[in-house]
């Protein structure tokens, strides 16, 4: 278990640590070892949690999830403050290894629900690196179902390289495409359906996803093509149902040009927002929903935070 806190968070700005699951169980896991570190008593220790979490919430500032995982913990570390030192460490070391669990159950979860919206021979687009769909896509394919898939790069990071990757690993037909060529494939190459992942979700359906994303769904609607979003809960945002929204990350500009070019400017986003008219359905580890039940989830799963 790691809890060296500056290593966690310039691991996740530096994106050796990416995907908004994997940010909020890394950053699940470094609080698991602030608990278990040296300290006086309970009180000195929940001051180290709630720096260390502020700490981890300032690395990736668009990733719903990772705020999300430390609020639910200082939220239970909050409700446990009168323990004893000993105590507190063993409710909240259990409350942390239970809450990573959780979310590596609802990844697999997803992929079970999501296999069955995939037919044999179906031809799926993704857009980015996202865990959650890759798992999806390998259910279905250790299912029997015969399936091509379609990685766009997904530049500047070319994060669409690590899905081709993966899936030719999981012997899965894929094809890389450039960005550019979304709309062509998706016309030319009959794509029958369109799954991505999530970095946030807002309580009125709107996706926050890899630059990009909102005009793959544009394409998919033009198209008359499924557009999917596969996405654990812990993506959802309760502070969207107060009207809160996240930062768009923006990136710095050695991403898109490697040298300075005298009188040009980069804008690099990380992020773009594709709006709920365009999204078919959300596959999450409680079922398939329209993005116009987000808000019930939000209100049931983070009642704790709405308080």
């Amino acid at each position: 278990m790691s809890f060296d806190v500056d290593k966690t968070v310039k691991a996740i700005k530096d994106m050796r640590i990416r995907g908004a699951l994997d940010i909020a169980i890394a950053s699940a896991d470094t609080l698991y070892g602030v608990v278990n570190s040296e300290a006086r008593d309970t009180n000195e220790l929940l001051s180290m949690l709630r720096d260390a979490g502020e700490k981890l919430k300032s690395a990736r500032p668009t990733a719903i999830s990772l705020p999300n995982s430390v609020n639910y913990i200082i939220y239970v570390a909050e409700r446990n403050k009168d323990l004893a030192l000993d105590e507190f460490r063993e409710k909240l070391s259990a409350e942390i290894k239970n809450f990573i669990n959780e979310q590596k159950n609802a990844i697999d979860k997803i992929a079970e629900i999501g296999s069955r919206l995939v037919d044999d021979n179906d031809r799926i687009l993704t857009h980015c690196q996202s865990d959650t769909v890759i798992n999806l896509l390998r259910r279905v394919n250790e299912e029997g179902k015969e399936i091509d898939v379609i990685c766009t790069e997904t530049r500047p990071r070319y994060q669409g390289r690590i899905s081709a990757r993966l899936l030719a690993k999981y012997k899965i037909p894929v094809t890389l495409i450039v960005d550019s060529a979304a709309f062509l494939a998706m016309k030319e190459l009959n794509v029958d359906k369109v799954i991505v992942g999530a970095d946030t979700i807002y309580a009125n359906g709107d996706l926050i996803n890899k630059i990009g994303t909102s005009q793959i769904a544009l394409f998919a609607k033009e198209l008359d093509i499924d557009f999917i979003v596969a996405s654990e809960s812990i993506k959802f945002s309760p502070e969207s149902v107060i009207g809160s929204k996240v930062v768009i990350e923006e990136r710095p500009a050695r991403e898109v040009i490697r040298s300075h070019i005298e009188g040009v400017e980069v804008f690099n986003p990380a992020f773009d927002i594709t709006h709920a008219e365009y999204i078919d359905m959300i596959i999450t580890e409680f079922g398939v929903i329209p993005p116009q039940a987000v808000y019930s989830i939000v209100r049931e799963k983070f009642g704790w935070k709405l308080r």
